[in-house]
C-alpha cells in the first residue's frame, strides 16, 4: 500500500514538474477574503477538475496583482495532482512553440498566461487561434489575461467558467498588510545617553 501511494505521489510530482509552472502556488495560499471578487465556491468547484474532463475552458480576467496568475497556477497544480497532464506557458512562449511545431495536444489542460499582455504578430495570432480551435470541445484551455471581457472571442468563452479577479491588486494589498503588521511588532529600544 505504501509503495503504491509512493508511486502515485511521485507520478503526481512528475506531472507538476512537467507542467513547467513558473513558480509554486496553491489554492490554500489564495485568500478569497482579500479579493471579494473571487467566489470561493466557484474556485472549489474548479478544483474538482470536472471542467477539464468535460473539455470546458476557464477564463481568469483581472488587472495585475489580483490573483489571476496565482489561480491559474494553483488550479493547474491541482489538476496535475489529480492526474491530468498540464502545460503552463505564456501566450508569447506558446506562439514560439507553435512556430517550432510543438505538439501541445498531448495535454489535458493547456494554460496560457498573459494573453493580451503583449500584442502578437499576425502569424503568431493565427497560430494561437489555430491551436485553440483544435482544442475546442476536446481539451481544456485555461487563460489568464488583463484584457477586458468584451474583447474576448466567443470561441474562448463558450461553455467557459469566467472568474473576474477585479482591478484592485491583491498582491499590493497583501504587501501593505504585511508591512503594517511588521511595523506593529517592531520594538523600539530607547537610546542610552
Amino acid at each position: 500500500m505504501a509503495e503504491c501511494e509512493g508511486r502515485d505521489r511521485r507520478r503526481a510530482e512528475h506531472r507538476v514538474r512537467a507542467a513547467h509552472f513558473p513558480r509554486e502556488k496553491s489554492l490554500r495560499e489564495f485568500e478569497c477574503s482579500v479579493n471579494p471578487n473571487v467566489d470561493p465556491a466557484v474556485i472549489h468547484n474548479l478544483a474538482t477538475c470536472e471542467w477539464i474532463a468535460k473539455g470546458h475552458p476557464l477564463c481568469l480576467i483581472g488587472d495585475s496583482g489580483t490573483g489571476r496568475s496565482h489561480l491559474l497556477i494553483a488550479l493547474g497544480t491541482a489538476a496535475a495532482m489529480a492526474g491530468c497532464r498540464v502545460r503552463c506557458t505564456t501566450a508569447a512562449a506558446l506562439v514560439n512553440e507553435l512556430v517550432e511545431a510543438a505538439d501541445d495536444k498531448q495535454v489535458d489542460l493547456l494554460e496560457i498566461d498573459e494573453l493580451g499582455y503583449l500584442e502578437l504578430d499576425r502569424r503568431g495570432a493565427e497560430m494561437l487561434f489555430q491551436a485553440l480551435t483544435e482544442r475546442e470541445e476536446k481539451n481544456s484551455v485555461a487563460i489568464a489575461s488583463n484584457e477586458a471581457f468584451p474583447g474576448w472571442s466567443h470561441r474562448l468563452t463558450s461553455n467557459a467558467t469566467i472568474v473576474e479577479t477585479g482591478t484592485e491588486s491583491y498582491r499590493l494589498a497583501r504587501t501593505k498588510a504585511q508591512k503594517i503588521d511588521a511595523a506593529k511588532h517592531t520594538i523600539t529600544m530607547p537610546r542610552s545617553s
